[in-house]
C-alpha cells in the first residue's frame, strides 16, 4: 500500500545549525501518528517542510506517492494536505462562519471571479457550517472570533482545516494553552474525523496523545531516535532520556 505521507532523508540547516538530519517517516492511509521531542526538537520544522512554507537543503516528501517539493504550499493544499498552527492566525472580527469560508475561498475557481463572490457563496457557507458543527461549533457559527474562548477557537482553526477535504491533516500542538475540559473537547473532534483522513499530530500532552496515536515518532535535535507503537515508544529508554525525564 502506497504511504499517505512518505518523508524521506529530510535535511534542513539554519546557517550552521541543523533543524532536521535524514529524517525519515512513512505514514499510511487513515493512520494516526504522533510527533513527539523537546523544544527545539525540530517538530514544527518538519511541518513546515512539509507543507512548504520551508524549503529543505535536500530529501523528498510524498503525499500518496506523488512528490511535493517542487510544488508551491497552494497546490499541496489542492492535492489533500492541510494542517494548523501553533500560533493561531484568526480574523478575530468576523465570525466564525465566515472565518472557514476564507479558509475555503483559496481552493475555489470564484477566487478568481470577483461578481461571483459578490453575488453569493451558499455552497462555502453550506460547507463550513458542516464543518464547524463536526467540531462541536456548529451553534456559534455567527459568533464573532473576538466573542469566543481560546479553546473554541483551537476547534475553529481545526474546522477550517477540516473543511478543506484534506487527505492529510497536520496539527500542530492542537491540545497546547487548553483546560482539561477544552481537551476533552478536542479530543471528542479527533475521535470524530473519519479514517479517510490520515492524522500526523505534534503534542506535549503526553496522556491525551498517546490514547490518540497507534505509532510515535520521538524527534530529538533534528533526529529520528525512536519509532513505533505506543507501548513500544514509551517503553524505550531513548524515550525516557530525552522525552519523559526518568
Amino acid at each position: 500500500m502506497t504511504p499517505a505521507l512518505e518523508v524521506v532523508n529530510l535535511n534542513k540547516r539554519f546557517g550552521g545549525l541543523p533543524a532536521t538530519r535524514q529524517v525519515s517517516l512513512s505514514v499510511m492511509p487513515g493512520e494516526r501518528r504522533l510527533i513527539i521531542g523537546p523544544n527545539g526538537a525540530g517538530k514544527t520544522t518538519l511541518f513546515n517542510l512539509i507543507t512548504g512554507d520551508l524549503t529543505p537543503d535536500a530529501g523528498s516528501v510524498k503525499l500518496f506517492g506523488q512528490e511535493l517539493l517542487k510544488l508551491p504550499t497552494q497546490q499541496r493544499v489542492h492535492l489533500g494536505l492541510a494542517r494548523t498552527y501553533q500560533i493561531l492566525t484568526l480574523f478575530p472580527k468576523e465570525t466564525l462562519c465566515h472565518n472557514v469560508v476564507l479558509a475555503l475561498l483559496g481552493l475555489d475557481r470564484m477566487r478568481w471571479d470577483v461578481w461571483t463572490f459578490l453575488l453569493g457563496q451558499s455552497h462555502l457557507y453550506d460547507a463550513a457550517r458542516e464543518a464547524l458543527a463536526l467540531v462541536g461549533l456548529g451553534a456559534s457559527a455567527d459568533r464573532t472570533v473576538a466573542e469566543t474562548s481560546y479553546g473554541e477557537r483551537r476547534r475553529l482553526e481545526m474546522a477550517m482545516a477540516l473543511a478543506q477535504k484534506p487527505k492529510v491533516l497536520l496539527l500542530d500542538e492542537p491540545l497546547a494553552g487548553l483546560s482539561q475540559e477544552e481537551r476533552s473537547q478536542v479530543r471528542d473532534v479527533l475521535a470524530r474525523v473519519p479514517r479517510d483522513v490520515t492524522i500526523v499530530m505534534i503534542e506535549h500532552d503526553m496522556d491525551s496523545a498517546l490514547a490518540f496515536a497507534e505509532r510515535i515518532t520521538l524527534l530529538h535535535y533534528g533526529e529520528v531516535i525512536v519509532e513505533g507503537t505506543r507501548s513500544q515508544v514509551v517503553a524505550d529508554p531513548r524515550t525516557k532520556e530525552v522525552y519523559l525525564g526518568d
